[in-house]
């Protein structure tokens, strides 16, 4: 079974093989040939359609003629000539085949009439500046055959102009530019992310060093557009100088591709990036004269551009921070400054100042101590109106919606309990202005009234319509205490304010009595006038601010009996 399928199998692979017929190499002919491209500069065409290339280069021709086949490049061949018209009279058929050009071993694009061919072109030998090379085409037995006198089968390599340095300096030239490529990079983050608004801020309230840098940079960062294309122009032109020169370093291959790639991206980008990130203003302030004078080499270019920047976007005017952006700063960056939390809660409160109205912080009216206007001032009103602890009272007819007056604690201080004066008389004579405000007024506003002095106590007005009318009515107190809680976001407590009381000493507060005023008078009188002193059993009960409160009525009253007794020693 085996040799059947053997002679079969043979059988078919002679009758593929007889079917293909292999061309001839006889009948190949060349005529011309073509320059596809090149791996370096420099290649044209001279006298009469002569192809020059650059030594050290790898060239694609394609070639045109008759029967081109994929193996034709066995039987090219490139040879010397000295001289175009001495080898045109001289040679009946080419001459030895030149190592100079190196044939590959492949064709590509192969058709019946062109074919590209690809040509390692060697380095020329020392102190020559260039060589005419033509084509040549040998037999099936490998002898030469002569072609047409056609000078578009002639190839002329030329010296390259590169620049050639010595290779410890080509090293030390790509660590340099390595290393400005890093800083042009480190500079661009590190200055642009600097604010101009925070360069002043620093220049203004930093430490001695921070201020010494700020003011370095900040005529630099003025140009901000100026100082942005100057440093990429420079870190472009860098870049690409240490990309040609690893390339003369390393040799065209795809090694100098991927040094360049790396050393670029981890020493010219990552790591200045991330040092100038943290530390741009001491980088930036230690290298300005660099900036500087990277900013005047490029001023040809990077200037005009910077104006155009400047006519499209604008004036660059900085981070500038809003009520809200500016609160929320505070209260992350807490944990890492130097601010108090109840410094913090007062800048908070300044702030929000302006977003709270009256309504957020008032007294409502319910709540609040007022005296009828029909009241008389005897000791049971005047010792209601000493324990309220209030300073002004708002004096109502009727209705406590209906304010009229105001009543000053200190305009009592004349005012004798037993005289029974009526509240009108007081409230006229003295004639506070009542200060109005609605219940939507800003407490920035409110308190910029306040600040005049004119008042410390508004009445505060709600609008609502009635009957399809606008009613003014009276909802509460606002003062001048209230808007300050507000601002330092804690209660103020004074020496009238009662926090935590215990039962029994609220009830004993409020035993006060005629009684206890009269011998206590009684008391005060009789030692004043028996030169003795008053014994300290009579107040020991009573609430501080009641005793300085009587005591003040009791030194009127003192006051008037001393002149009375004056007057009658007189008349004695």
């Amino acid at each position: 079974m085996l040799p059947k399928v053997l002679m079969l199998l043979f059988f078919f692979l002679w009758q593929d093989s007889a079917g293909k017929k292999v061309p001839s190499l006889n009948d190949t002919m060349i005529i011309g040939m073509r320059l596809e491209n090149s791996s370096k500069a420099q290649t044209s065409i001279v006298e009469k359609g002569m192809i020059q290339v650059v030594e050290g280069s790898l060239i694609h021709l394609r070639i045109y003629g008759t029967g081109i086949h994929r193996f034709s490049w066995r039987r090219i061949r490139f040879v010397e000539m000295t001289s175009l018209s001495t080898f045109i009279r001289n040679f009946s058929v080419c001459p030895q085949r030149t190592s100079d050009l190196l044939i590959q071993p492949y064709s590509d694009d192969v058709q019946n009439t062109s074919a590209i061919l690809s040509v390692k072109v060697q380095i020329l030998r020392k102190n020559i500046h260039f060589k005419d090379y033509m084509m040549c085409l040998e037999d099936h037995h490998g002898r030469s055959r002569r072609l047409l006198k056609n000078s578009h089968l002639l190839l002329r390599v030329i010296e390259d102009k590169a620049l050639q340095l010595p290779h410890w300096l080509k090293i030390t030239m790509v660590v340099t530019l390595l290393a400005l490529s890093g800083m042009f990079s480190g500079l661009t983050l590190g200055l642009i992310a600097l604010d101009p608004m925070g360069l002043r801020i620093v220049k203004n309230c930093g430490t001695p060093k921070e201020r010494e840098y700020a003011t370095k940079i900040e005529p630099l960062r003025r140009k901000g557009n100026y100082l942005l294309c100057s440093l990429l122009l420079g870190n472009v032109l860098v870049n690409s100088s240490l990309t040609i020169l690893l390339d003369t370093v390393i040799g065209e291959n795809i090694w100098s591709i991927v040094l360049s790639t790396i050393s670029i991206v981890l020493f010219g980008e990552i790591l200045p990036q991330a040092i100038c990130s943290r530390h741009g203003l001491a980088v930036g302030a230690n290298t300005v004269f660099i900036t500087r004078f990277l900013m005047l080499v490029t001023f040809p270019v990077a200037y005009p551009i910077s104006k155009i920047l400047d006519y499209l976007l604008g004036k660059e005017m900085g981070t500038v921070y809003n009520r809200e952006k500016l609160m929320e700063m505070l209260r992350l960056t807490q944990p890492y400054n130097d601010l108090l939390k109840e410094e913090l809660n007062i800048i908070e409160g300044a702030l929000e100042l302006r977003t709270k109205t009256v309504e957020n912080v008032m007294t409502p009216l319910k709540d609040c101590f007022l005296v009828s206007s029909d009241a008389i001032l005897d000791f049971d009103t005047m010792t209601e109106i000493l324990q309220s602890g209030y300073t002004r009272i708002p004096i109502y007819m009727k209705e406590k919606t209906n304010i009229v007056d105001m009543l000053y604690v200190k305009d009592l201080a004349f005012v004798d309990p037993d005289d029974c004066t009526p509240l009108k008389t007081i409230t006229k004579f003295y004639n506070h202005p009542i200060h109005y405000v609605y219940n939507t007024t800003r407490l920035d506003s409110v308190l910029e009234e306040f600040k005049k002095g004119k008042s410390h106590l508004a009445i505060v007005q709600m609008t609502h319509e009635l009957n399809q009318e606008q009613v003014l009515e009276v909802v509460g107190l606002v003062t001048l205490e209230d808007v300050i809680e507000e601002i330092i976001k804690s209660e103020i407590v004074d020496e009238s304010d009662i926090y935590g009381i215990e039962a029994n000493s609220a009830a004993r507060l409020n035993s006060i009595s005629r009684k206890s005023y009269e011998q206590m008078s009684s008391a005060f009188i009789s030692s004043i006038s028996t030169n003795q002193v008053l014994p300290s059993t009579s107040l020991q009960y009573m609430a501080d601010f009641t005793v300085r409160a009587l005591s003040d009525l009791l030194y009127i009253k003192v006051s008037q009996l001393c002149e009375t007794q004056k007057s009658v020693l007189s008349c004695k």
